[in-house]
């Protein structure tokens, strides 16, 4: 039995090994942790996102999801260029997957205080990376560093905006993230933003009522009884429901940044069939494993795979513009 214990003790060490490995990343060398100290008139531009984040936060804890989303939904497009943020017919904004992103507002704000600080110094890129940054840990996730400098891109077109679908494949997940550089880890830890997620019945209804595109198949890797609990009380089978909010994790840690999450997928309680399909699928199944019987690893390693999220594909130096305001090019 020691020796067992001693065995498996050594087995979790090397995977967490093989996951700090997997997380190290050099980054654009042009990035730098306080990029914009003693460039605006005094103000330290970090403090300034943050007081406004938290304020925001007190009166709207879901905002953490909001940025976090948002996080996603910009850098894996293009990379973190603010793209996401221009108003106008045919930008980002307007593709089917973006119309449900919130906290545009909150980005604004942030940028109208610090050009009035400090005007046509900090881009939105960074506000967003920053935002998202300090929302994790008001969600009660770690507190971390990001690396600042990006400059926004004068692109935004809503035909540029392909997300993973929510019936993935383990393997089409890992081939998404991984064409940005991402390791099947980072992906792993990354959907863990689904911990403060919310998603509609409409897109989970097919693995309760049509599974493989057969009428009434629920789909065989949903726990019964969960499924059961959907159909009865949150999404029962009428149009009417389609709308109608469905938590990621479940209610009572759906605000909270944890490892909730990757322990439901255990529990075959995954509510989007591709967060499902990471326990499914033996290679990223020893990931979900790892993250969800040690809290703390998942608490520490999260942020490490948005610094690598929000690094990809960034503008540096004079490439790009410093807008004036978040919804449109200068």
């Amino acid at each position: 039995m020691a020796s067992a214990a001693r065995n498996g003790g050594a087995a979790t060490a090397l995977m967490v090994t093989v996951a700090v490995l997997a997380l190290a990343a050099t980054g654009n060398a042009q990035l730098q942790h306080g990029f914009y100290k003693g460039k605006c008139n005094g103000a330290d531009v970090e403090a300034v996102v943050q007081s406004i984040v938290k304020a925001r936060f007190a009166r709207e804890n879901p905002i953490a999801a909001y940025l976090l989303r948002m996080q996603f939904h910009e850098c894996v497009i293009n990379g973190c260029d603010g793209g996401l943020l221009i108003d106008g017919p045919g930008t980002e904004k307007t593709a089917a997957p973006n119309l449900s992103v919130k906290g545009y507002d909150v980005i604004a704000d942030i940028k109208a205080e610090l050009e009035r600080r400090c005007p046509g110094v900090v881009s939105c890129a960074d506000i967003q990376i920053l935002a998202a940054r300090d929302a994790v840990a008001l969600a009660g996730g770690a507190a971390y560093s990001v690396r600042t400098g990006r400059r926004d891109r004068r692109r935004s077109s809503a035909s540029d905006v392909k997300l993973p679908a929510p019936e993935y494949t383990a393997q089409q997940t890992t081939a998404y993230y991984g064409r940005l550089g991402l390791s099947a880890f980072d992906t792993v830890l990354l959907l863990g933003a689904h911990t403060v997620g919310v998603t509609h019945c409409s897109v989970i209804k097919p693995r309760l009522y049509s599974y493989g595109g057969k009428a009434g198949a629920t789909d065989p890797t949903m726990d019964p009884s969960y499924a059961s609990v959907y159909k009865k009380y949150v999404c029962p089978n009428v149009a009417s429901s389609d709308s109608n909010v469905v938590f990621l994790d479940d209610q009572w840690s759906a605000l909270k940044v944890d490892n909730h999450y990757y322990r439901n997928l255990q529990l075959r309680r995954g509510v989007l069939a591709c967060d499902q399909n990471l326990y499914n699928d033996g290679s990223t199944r020893w990931i979900v494993d790892l993250l969800a019987n040690n809290t703390g690893l998942f608490t520490s390693l999260f942020p490490q795979a948005l610094i690598k999220l929000s690094e990809v594909n960034v503008l540096t130096g004079t490439q790009g513009e410093i807008r004036k305001v978040c919804n449109k090019f200068n």
